[in-house]
């Protein structure tokens, strides 16, 4: 017994000292938190320590003035479900509170607009504190506390509005962005604030609290409280930075999360520092000496002027901090494998955003009662991940996430096994929901718009029968190159390898058979991610597909269909130069009448060019046509090396090439463009003209042309940032790979407000909007913007859809451009 015992305790610590070597790096209490989670099957706590709103709220006061009155409810009104009254129950201020309490159950059903009736809300609640014109130019913030008592919800968040009588606009400043969501925590006592440095405030004429119900969820009780009290205005020091390339001057810009052995390492810093301090320093963490330093660089760039600090030369893998004057970074690290902490941070997200799965503290198993009909069947719709901050779905989304997830997995499995196991478990709940909704004769259920959560019980009020079902060949070309590769990677589970297989031929027999008989699909949901397919990226796609499965099948068949539909792909891509010094080429336009360039305004497939491009490669060396690839490959490469300057000393990749008059291009262009504004041609002129002018016809953007709620730049720059890795990987071309990491460091802190735009990885990272599923550690948002017309970064602390909004794309972006690099 004692042996058994003995050999036990043995296994247990190879497994213990396994996992330390494979997962984590220096981090033991993710480690920690990983194994209490089940290896991400229940949520990684949140650690707000290092949030942009526990550094902003450490910022200097300099005064501070009470807002309302705090013995009533003179200057209140209330608005929607509920009611709302003074309240001496809960206090911070020790003077009383506003307490709004409304049912959480209406006991109608919820009910949308008439184009899109199911995607609504109960309504909402909502009290107001009218200001009547005051004048609050002295003051950059609003501070408050808000305390919900809402018994059972997991989930618990309000909306905080900000309204100036903006008639006469004033030059300098930004209006709101929208309503502010703001993510609590039940029960206690919540600190929160609003900084307002960039809103016009010279006659602000109210503020507004609300949150919407949602429906009821399995724990959630059958009424809601919020206390909001001590409300004031503050003047801080050193408001927070929301628009612009130069960095602050109290901060250096650096990837907070790290940077890898052997590759470019650089910070910056603003211009001004140049002038008082000569060098910078590289600090050990542990032993907190000086590891290497050298002289501070100034740089004029296209964007302006900057100080950069460079420290390639430095590949002594450890934790560091730089130091410039008095200005010392938190840790980072500089290592070879630096980015597998953050792809258990992302997994988590997914793992949040399950549907039809319970996720403790945060829902229960979710949306049975949510259907699809199709010749006389229905399907539940529960499964994937809810596509974003609400509840929608999208099965095309669950399948690009699920490649993602195959393709993250094949990088690790030798290196990392516990990290590769658990995603390919998670990429197998999503081949599950990609499966269940076939029906088997080209149509599946394709995309639902949903805000609410349901009861799970057949034939009640919130039972919803009209998800979207759709036979679109392109789709199924898709799923046929994502169920090749599935099948090509599941070997544990030989039954389901061999269905894969089955069904990717048959999606691809759906396709080509549709697309033969009908031509190019006819996009008509404009909710849906493929809705702004061009022509060239629609045959990139047929070609990468066709490579797929002769990949997985040898038959020739899918060769020939893949070769055959990159030629028409050739054709849209500019192999002559611009009329500019750099003389521009590479790029692709929609299709050969090239009226209009490739651009994406939030979703991308850019990479699915390059994707074709190298898969044909690797499979038909021989063909004729193989050094026509190789060529499109390498003028595509040298395209994106030509952006790099303009975004320089950062690594952003712009958006690209425009040409002045693509909105003539009226199909392209309103397929592109959601929800345009009347004016929306002069929109597009004054956009691209605030780029710089290529030569008379062509204008470089380093953001998209965009006009409405879709905008975020995450999705955009990671999928270009993927091309450039799949094009340095196959041209052995460290330029180019390069490229694609500096993209990771953008997301991580290396733009311009220092911020991480990942949940929990690194430094400074803000709430986001998921105001259906709270906050989440490894959420990821659509990303940062521009304001009005202007070409430059915009990312204010305002919480609002869709740039701030949560969104498993960026995820899947972000799991798939790791998955290039070893």
């Amino acid at each position: 017994m004692r042996k058994k015992s003995f050999i036990l305790f043995l296994l247990l610590i190879s497994h213990v000292s396994l996992f330390s070597q494979n997962v984590l790096t220096g981090d033991a209490l993710l480690e920690k938190q990983i194994y209490e989670t089940g290896f991400i099957h229940a949520p990684l706590p949140l650690d707000t320590s290092r949030s942009f709103e526990e550094n902003a709220l450490k910022k200097e006061v300099l005064s501070s003035q009470p807002l309302t009155e705090t013995d009533g409810t003179n200057g209140w009104t209330h608005s929607g479900a509920g009611s709302m009254a003074f309240s001496n129950e809960k206090s911070t201020s020790g003077k009383g509170s506003i307490r709004l309490t409304f049912p959480t159950d209406t006991g109608k059903r919820a009910v949308g607009s008439p184009s899109d009736p199911d995607y609504a809300t109960y309504g909402n609640s909502g009290i107001t504190y009218h200001v009547n014109g005051q004048n609050w130019e002295k003051y950059n913030r609003i501070v408050f506390s808000i305390y919900p008592d809402c018994d059972g919800a997991r989930i618990v968040n309000m909306n905080l509005t900000f309204t100036n009588d903006n008639s006469t606009a004033k030059e300098g400043y930004n209006p709101p962005s929208g309503s502010h969501l703001i993510n609590l925590v039940n029960k206690t006592w919540n600190h929160c604030f609003l900084d307002i440095d960039e809103c016009q405030r010279d006659k602000v004429m109210s503020i507004h609290f609300d949150t919407a119900l949602k429906g009821k969820d399995r724990t959630t009780g059958d009424s809601a409280i919020y206390y909001i009290d001590n409300i004031q205005l503050q003047q801080i020091k050193a408001p927070g930075k929301v628009s612009g390339w130069t960095p602050a001057e109290d901060a250096i810009i650096y990837s907070t999360t790290g940077y890898t052995t052997n590759s470019q390492k650089t910070a910056l810093v603003h211009s001004l520092l140049c002038n008082q301090q000569t060098a910078f320093q590289l600090i050990n963490s542990a032993t907190k000496e000086v590891a290497y330093e050298d002289a501070l660089q100034r740089e004029q760039t296209t964007i302006g002027e900057f100080g950069v600090i460079d420290f390639t030369a430095f590949n002594q893998p450890g934790d560091y901090q730089l130091k410039v004057g008095k200005i010392l970074t938190p840790t980072f690290r500089i290592d070879e494998k630096l980015w597998d902490n953050s792809l258990w941070r992302v997994l988590n997200f997914l793992f949040c955003q399950r549907c039809g799965h319970p996720v403790p503290s945060k829902h229960a198993a979710c949306h049975t009662d949510l259907f699809s009909k199709h010749d006389g069947k229905s399907i539940s719709y529960s499964g994937g991940w809810h596509d974003a901050g609400d509840l929608s779905q999208q099965t095309l989304q669950t399948g690009d996430v699920t490649f993602a997830l195959l393709e993250a997995y094949n990088r690790l499995k030798t290196g990392n096994i516990p990290l590769a196991a658990r995603l390919l478990e998670e990429a197998e709940w999503g081949i599950e929901f990609i499966l269940k909704n076939r029906y088997g004769d080209g149509y599946r259920a394709s995309s639902m718009g949903l805000l609410i959560w349901q009861d799970g019980i057949l034939n009640t009020k919130d039972d919803i029968h009209s998800v979207r079902v759709q036979n679109m060949a392109f789709d199924n070309f898709l799923y046929a190159g994502y169920e090749a590769y599935a099948a090509m990677t599941i070997e544990r589970d030989p039954m389901l390898q061999e269905h894969l297989w089955k069904i990717a031929e048959e999606d691809f027999s759906f396709a080509i058979e549709k697309f033969r008989k009908d031509g190019f699909d006819s996009f008509k949901q404009m909710y849906e991610h493929s809705y702004n397919t061009s022509e060239s990226q629609y045959m990139a796609t047929i070609s990468w597909s066709a490579s797929m499965l002769y990949k997985l099948t040898g038959k020739s068949c899918y060769a020939e269909t893949a070769a055959e539909a990159i030629r028409y792909v050739l054709d849209c891509q500019r192999t002559e130069p611009l009329k500019d010094k750099d003389k521009t080429r590479g790029f692709f336009y929609r299709n050969p009448s090239r009226k209009s360039i490739v651009h994406y305004i939030h979703q991308s497939r850019e990479q699915v060019y390059m994707q074709a491009m190298t898969l044909l490669c690797e499979t038909q060396q021989q063909h004729p046509d193989y050094q026509k690839w190789v060529n499109s490959i390498q003028l595509y490469g040298n395209y994106l090396k030509s952006l790099m300057k303009y975004t320089q000393p950062y690594g952003m990749i712009p958006s690209g090439v425009y040409h002045a008059e693509e909105y003539k291009d009226s199909t392209s262009f309103y397929a592109l463009h959601l929800f345009p504004p009347s004016n929306a041609q002069d929109l597009y002129t004054e956009q691209v003209k605030r780029g710089v002018k290529l030569d008379k016809e062509h204008y470089l953007k380093r953001f998209p042309v965009w006009f409405s709620i879709f905008n975020g730049n995450t999705a955009i720059h990671l999928s270009t940032g993927k091309s450039a890795a799949i094009c340095g990987n196959f041209l052995k071309d460290e330029e180019l790979l390069g490229i694609g990491r500096e993209q990771l460091y953008w997301t991580v802190g290396k733009n311009p407000f220092g911020q991480s735009l990942i949940y929990g990885e690194g430094y400074n990272y803000p709430q986001m909007n998921s105001f259906s599923s709270g906050e989440m550690t490894g959420e990821m948002p659509v990303g940062i913007r521009t304001l009005g017309n202007d070409d430059i970064p915009y990312w204010p602390q305002t919480n609002n859809a869709c740039y701030k909004e949560v969104w498993v794309t960026s995820a899947g972006k972000w799991l798939s451009l790791i998955a290039e690099y070893e």
